[in-house]
């Protein structure tokens, strides 16, 4: 059965804001965010004296300066200046562009700050980082991760969607075009703020059911609205304003689909795949449709068991098994 996804776009916004309305009042919860740009420090690495520019950048980013030569950017303690000095001579363009476009952080750092303090009065005895760090990596390395005490993002990979690099053939053979849109400052504290989820709750729903993958996924994209509530929905779910829009007009359809082809208690990986896993689109649901859009069913079910449980602590949430939570939504769109 093939399904034709229905994109209706509305006159108002793309956005897809259809947020909890019970969102609290965070002003009061205390957060502290110290804001480190480590790629100035890095490339003002001096090749002539190595020993003393490690010993320089060991004291100015205690832990992390370990974390980005030996698990970022890859090098051994053998290799390390040598490979240090290519990587300066390699990136020292995509820096000097990354300076000009990340020269003012306050807004990324705005709304990071409102997402913790969210994390904080949701869990407040989640140990929320206090540190931003940014760095420019490898292109073929991450843009998030977070550490002890610090979320750390490589700019190498918010340059903009049309960044000249990421348009190259080896660029795109890395990050196709349905990944790089994606490649945008607005997106940065979702990103960090997802990293934090993950933190909390690891996803351990492999190999179970495709309703129940659905769910867990639908969980963390729930908690990620509840954390973010004034992030627009797109960003938060990864989806294009209008694939988001058609996922909502076509909610009913989508049900019907898993239904009626008997995917919900498929285990099957070459089965449930497809609704899953990144890509341009869903095949069974047509060019417009977004990939992973079992994120979206997951979350609207449990968006649907939320509306009759609206005193459950977020924490009870994401630790109900995702078999009885389906069951007890009685999800029908």
């Amino acid at each position: 059965m093939r399904f034709a996804f229905l994109v209706i776009i509305p006159l108002l916004m793309l956005g897809g804001c259809k947020s909890n309305p019970n969102t609290p009042d965070v002003s009061a919860v205390q957060v502290n965010l110290e804001v480190q740009r480590f790629e100035k420090a890095f490339f003002a690495w001096d090749t002539l004296h190595p020993d003393a520019a490690a010993k320089q950048l060991n004291a100015q980013f205690p832990g992390f300066t370990q974390d980005f030569l030996f698990n970022i950017m890859g090098t051994t303690p053998d290799n390390a200046y040598r490979d240090i000095a290519s990587f300066l001579n390699s990136y020292k363009s995509l820096a000097a562009d990354a300076e000009k476009r990340f020269a003012d952080l306050s807004g990324v750092e705005k709304e990071l700050k409102a997402g913790l303090q969210h994390v904080k009065y949701y869990f407040p005895a989640y140990k929320t980082p206090n540190k931003l760090i940014t760095f420019v990596g490898p292109v073929n390395s991450y843009a998030n991760i977070i550490t002890a005490d610090a979320l750390a993002v490589g700019l190498q990979l918010y340059m903009g969607k049309d960044y000249p690099l990421y348009l190259t053939p080896q660029g795109q053979e890395l990050y196709p075009l349905f990944i790089s849109r994606r490649f945008e400052p607005q997106y940065i504290a979702a990103n960090c703020i997802r990293n934090i989820v993950d933190d909390m709750y690891p996803d351990r729903s492999a190999g179970k059911p495709l309703v129940e993958q659905m769910i867990e996924a639908g969980k963390r994209a729930y908690l990620l609205e509840r954390l973010m509530p004034a992030t627009p929905d797109s960003i938060r779910m990864g989806y294009t304003g209008q694939q988001l829009e058609g996922c909502y007009s076509s909610e009913k359809q989508i049900w019907v689909f898993f239904v009626q082809n008997n995917l919900l208690y498929s285990n099957d990986p070459n089965a449930t795949r497809d609704y899953l896993t990144d890509g341009p689109n869903t095949p069974a649901f047509g060019t417009t449709s977004p990939g992973n859009i079992g994120l979206f069913t997951g979350r609207q079910i449990v968006r649907k068991w939320m509306e009759n449980h609206e005193k459950t602590s977020l924490d009870s949430l994401m630790r109900m098994p995702p078999g009885r939570l389906f069951s007890e939504a009685k999800y029908k769109p």
